[in-house]
């Protein structure tokens, strides 16, 4: 059975590779005209067809079965790294290849509005920021063939309190990916999908007639493109965080600039190289956008297959993130990238992340982390402000 599951997820696969190539001739008109009302058509009946959420802001609920599916998502993973792994040097198990680790700062606008004037955003000011842009995983083949959803990572220097994770002291971090919503709507769910992940079959997680998922399988869809380059398009963070005392919000990052197009035939690693190229010659950056929770029921914080409704909540511009122009070395990213540790809960209280998803995020980030690391015999940094490795002086 398993063997036939397989070749089905190549085969799938196979069309989905194809079609990258003329995905950048097409995509502009699909996102206009064909992704509104499909995803309009899809989340209207993700919504009818879940548990409505709390009607109390940022009110959460745990699972049951939450704690063990959160094991076994560990378990599988690092069982993952183990056998993929075994005497080379292991990558991370989601958000595998890494594109470039990039130095920047985050300036928080001056007059916002109240209701977004809580914790990070209370007051002006710039925080240096190191960012990680990254390919879905859990492989890393040429570019064109796994580019679908991308990942940012952004870890702010010099944030002041305590944090609610004790391995780093003056970071905060924020994560996102180039679609609206996660892969799958909780931890247990994505329990399950790490189970055909692990059988080379995660087609499988979304087709199962006896428990399909296609309607989270069409929003990934809708989103997934070819790529030019990791500064040409928006990072959402899928899931919700606290916004001070008793509020919500989710968070993304919006390109500043025009979107490019792919090249025809690029070579394998052509999206680092055209983060490299761009930030040669100049600046990039992305505007930080909030979106308040205002209609829990709607706005749900346990469910991250639900998009929450722009007319409920307008996003507001925060803040900017600017990465400066800068020669990327490829050996000094690949360190940067290898000591390097992405969790939402380097955070402060005010913004403790929120929902099942980002329960299991602290257990399953810190114990994959650790383990990568110490797989690879590297120490983990918590990157000094103006240099990544504070102690050595490198770069």
């Amino acid at each position: 059975m398993m063997n036939w599951l397989k070749l089905l997820n190549d085969a799938v696969l196979g069309l989905v590779a194809a079609e990258r190539r003329v995905d950048p001739w097409v995509r502009p008109a699909f996102d206009a005209l064909v992704r509104p009302p499909v995803q309009a058509l899809v989340q209207a009946a993700l919504v009818r067809s879940r548990v409505p959420g709390s009607p109390v802001p940022a009110e959460e609920t745990p699972l049951p079965g939450e704690a063990a599916a959160t094991d076994e998502i560990v378990d599988l993973m690092s069982r993952f790294l183990h056998r993929h792994y075994p005497h080379g040097h292991a990558l991370r198990a989601g958000n595998t290849k890494t594109y470039g680790v990039v130095r920047g700062s985050l300036r928080i606008h001056d007059g916002l509005p109240f209701p977004v004037r809580h914790g990070l955003f209370a007051r002006p000011a710039t925080y240096p920021a190191w960012v990680r842009f990254a390919g879905p995983g859990p492989f890393a083949p040429p570019d064109l063939k796994d580019n679908g959803v991308l990942s940012i990572g952004v870890k702010l220097v010099g944030v002041p309190g305590p944090k609610l994770l004790d391995d780093e002291r003056h970071t905060l971090d924020l994560t996102g990916i180039s679609a609206p919503t996660f892969t799958t709507p909780d931890v247990v769910e994505n329990a399950k999908l790490q189970r055909q992940i692990g059988h080379d079959s995660p087609l499988w997680y979304f087709v199962n007639p006896r428990d399909s998922h296609l309607a989270d399988l069409v929003m990934q869809g809708l989103y997934a493109r070819t790529h030019s380059s990791p500064l040409d398009t928006p990072y959402w963070s899928c899931a919700a965080y606290l916004l001070g005392g008793g509020r919500a919000m989710q968070y993304r990052f919006v390109p500043r600039g025009a979107r490019g197009r792919a090249p025809w035939n690029p070579s394998d690693d052509y999206l680092s190289e055209a983060l490299r190229a761009t930030l040669a010659q100049r600046q990039a950056g992305f505007d930080l956008c909030l979106q308040v929770q205002t209609e829990p029921r709607r706005m749900p914080v346990e469910d991250a297959s639900i998009v929450w409704p722009e007319r409920l909540s307008p996003p507001v511009r925060v803040a900017t993130l600017v990465l400066d122009r800068q020669e990327l070395d490829p050996a000094e990213q690949r360190a940067r990238a290898d000591s390097l540790s992405i969790n939402p809960w380097h955070t402060i209280a005010e913004h403790r992340p929120l929902g099942s998803q980002n329960r299991a995020r602290r257990e399953v980030y810190q114990q994959l982390s650790r383990l990568r690391q110490d797989m690879n015999a590297v120490k983990h940094v918590e990157p000094g402000a103006e240099r990544f490795f504070p102690e050595d002086g490198r770069g």
